[in-house]
């Protein structure tokens, strides 16, 4: 009787491939509307954006998702709001671009809260108020044509 061999099971995952210069956009749902309009400016500079609502799949596994896209990710753009200040994703995702390495530009953006509110772990970043968007725009496209 011939033995038969073990077939190693593989799991076929589905990768995207690796970007230039990908922002993560993190944000409240509630603040959904904002988040698509930053991503289709950031677009426009010639970064790509990641956007968990739009880019993690059903089944996904979530946690993993993020993880895996913050570090892909050349910088972190969160959405600073009355819906998003105190979410726990939202702190989550900061925490763990805070934590991917020293150099990690996270860039927080204030929609109706003041500097003040800025969680403690990011509160010595340089912070742009949402109608200055522009400005961070134009520093982002500077960064992506290096």
């Amino acid at each position: 009787m011939a033995k038969r061999k073990s077939a190693k099971k593989t799991t076929a995952r589905k990768t995207r491939p690796k970007p230039d210069y990908q922002v993560f956009v993190s944000h409240a749902t509630a603040d959904k509307w904002i988040a698509t309009t930053f991503c289709e400016k950031i677009d426009a500079t010639g970064a790509t954006t990641f956007r968990d609502d739009r880019d993690i799949n059903g089944g996904d596994n979530i946690p993993q998702s993020i993880r895996s896209e913050i570090q892909v990710s050349r910088e972190l753009v969160v959405l600073l709001t009355p819906d998003s200040i105190e979410r726990p994703w939202v702190l989550l995702e900061v925490g763990a671009a805070w934590g991917r390495r020293i150099d990690y530009r996270i860039v927080p953006v204030l929609c109706h809260v003041s500097f003040d509110a800025i969680p403690d772990i990011i509160e010595g970043k340089k912070a742009f108020h949402i109608n200055d968007f522009d400005k961070y725009l134009a520093e982002l496209e500077r960064r992506v044509k290096k």
